[in-house]
């Protein structure tokens, strides 16, 4: 044997059925197991039916991009940082082997990319920022054919795009599955063309679900364990049936290459965008028209709230739907249509989802009584977004009143104040002009020049208003006090908690 190689290790039913065991000085032996539960005979032997049925219907992409400073100098597919040497180089006679037709001439660059048929007449899927910017697209079949695509629609806030080929013929295609029904732990499958070798196949299982990792105002991802590289982008993830249930996207890599870390676009939010495309080549999404936040523990204390949940709105924009339906600045919504709002991105889904001029139910806390209004949803001019930090600091104010359970000194928002700090003259409220280092309000953020126009909900115009609203919530008992807070013409809640007198 070599010295490499390893028995094949016996089944963990044989293993501990042969095992004998010592009692009472005597041998005896292990009784047999009882018959293992249905979820762990379910575990396949193999995929290659699966892969067989699936794979003459992933396809790899072709895109011919101008030559920009930013992919100049590497090799097609390649992934950032590959390492010096013999691999290297390898890789690099690799992919310039394997660059389609004749060398791009200079000025130009060839990438790869994978997608997948999902109708015979040649309807593909792939990820937008597969073909963005390129000059070309192109789309090679697993047989060795290749044809030229034409663009149908893209969207970028998922990263999904639709292509069309004029095969002649009708291609293999898959079908969509139900991402919703797949569970933490289930065997998946992805197809693709990593590093441009085509029909790689690697399986593994669904790692968590609901992954927010930056990628737009929609993130939502199938985080996944089965290896994907450079190249995968756009190709299907499939479950133990042959159905589609993702679109790979992304991987976590700090050297470009997979560390077991993948993410795949869920397949009911990918269907219901690639079937807009397809109709209109773009798409229309709901737009309520308000900027949100988080509910932190704070927030949610100073609230009255039970827990922290929900959508905080800090700004209603004019003549919007939310307008309209009467929604404020400081409401939480706390469900939409009857689905619980726990995160910003539930609301914004939510939202986006909903059929231009249908009406939608809102439910909302307010003044710590539970209302519901409707709003008729609009089409997206502006995104939701979450309301953040401004970066940009505002001068420092001088004197003022002293708030020592808030860690404050505030003072007037007079007219030379408003000068200097370029604050508009409709902003009503007071002006922070020192912040303590060692009380929360610093460990919020707050700054000197922020601009304080509320406290717990209610306008305050001089350091006597906060100051009184300051007393009443310690007089109330509460730990917190919620403060609107503007900063660059951006407001946002703080919640800061109140030290003791």
């Amino acid at each position: 044997m070599s010295p490499i190689a390893s028995p094949r290790p016996a089944s963990p039913r044989r293993a501990l059925s042969a095992a004998a065991i010592m009692v009472a000085g005597s041998l005896a032996f292990a009784p047999a197991l009882a018959p293992l539960p249905a979820w762990a005979r379910s575990t396949p032997e193999s995929f290659a039916e699966l892969v067989e049925q699936v794979n003459p219907a992933v396809v790899q992409i072709v895109v011919k991009k101008e030559m920009t400073a930013a992919n100049e100098g590497s090799a097609p597919g390649l992934p950032e940082g590959f390492p010096e040497g013999q691999f290297r180089d390898f890789f690099e006679r690799f992919f310039r082997d394997q660059t389609p037709g004749p060398t791009p001439p200079r000025g130009e660059v060839g990438a790869l990319g994978s997608g997948f048929v999902i109708d015979p007449s040649g309807i593909v899927v792939t990820n937008n920022h597969v073909i963005s910017d390129a000059r070309e697209i192109s789309v090679r079949t697993k047989d060795g054919d290749e044809y030229a695509a034409e663009l149908v629609g893209a969207d970028d806030k998922t990263d999904l795009a639709v292509l069309r080929v004029d095969a002649k013929k009708p291609l293999p295609a898959v079908n969509w599955g139900d991402s919703d029904k797949i569970r933490v732990g289930d065997w998946v499958v992805a197809v693709g063309n990593p590093f441009g070798l085509g029909g790689t196949v690697t399986a593994g299982i669904v790692s968590a679900r609901g992954r927010e990792i930056g990628a737009g105002p929609y993130d939502d991802f199938i985080q996944i364990d089965a290896p994907i590289n450079t190249g995968n982008s756009g190709g299907p993830l499939f479950n133990v049936d042959g159905a589609v249930v993702g679109v790979n996207t992304a991987i976590y890599s700090p050297n470009g290459g997979s560390i077991g870390i993948g993410f795949a676009i869920p397949s009911d939010m990918a269907a219901k965008v690639v079937a807009q495309l397809r109709q209109s080549g773009s798409v229309e999404r709901g737009w309520l028209g308000v900027m949100i936040q988080p509910v932190t523990p704070e927030i949610a204390e100073s609230l009255g709230l039970d827990k922290a949940a929900g959508a905080l709105v800090t700004e209603v924009t004019a003549d919007s739907p939310a307008a309209k339906a009467g929604l404020h600045q400081g409401d939480v919504v706390l469900s939409y249509e009857g689905k619980e709002i726990n995160t910003l991105r539930d609301l914004s889904r939510a939202v986006a989802d909903t059929p231009v001029g249908s009406k939608a139910s809102i439910q909302i806390v307010r003044d710590r009584k539970e209302k519901t209004v409707t709003a008729k949803i609009g089409a997206q001019e502006n995104k939701t977004v979450v309301a953040t930090k401004a970066e940009k600091s505002g001068q420092d104010g001088a004197g003022g009143t002293s708030l020592s359970r808030l860690g404050l000194t505030v003072a007037p928002l007079d007219a030379e104040t408003r000068s200097r700090l370029g604050v508009n003259s409709a902003t009503k409220g007071v002006v922070i002009a020192e912040v303590a280092d060692d009380k929360n309000a610093a460990e919020k953020g707050l700054r000197p020049g922020d601009i304080i126009t509320s406290v717990n909900q209610k306008a305050v115009n001089s350091p006597s208003d906060v100051a009184a609203a300051v007393e009443e919530a310690a007089k109330a008992k509460r730990k917190a006090v919620l403060l609107l807070v503007e900063r660059d013409g951006q407001q946002r809640f703080v919640a800061v908690e109140l030290a003791d007198a």
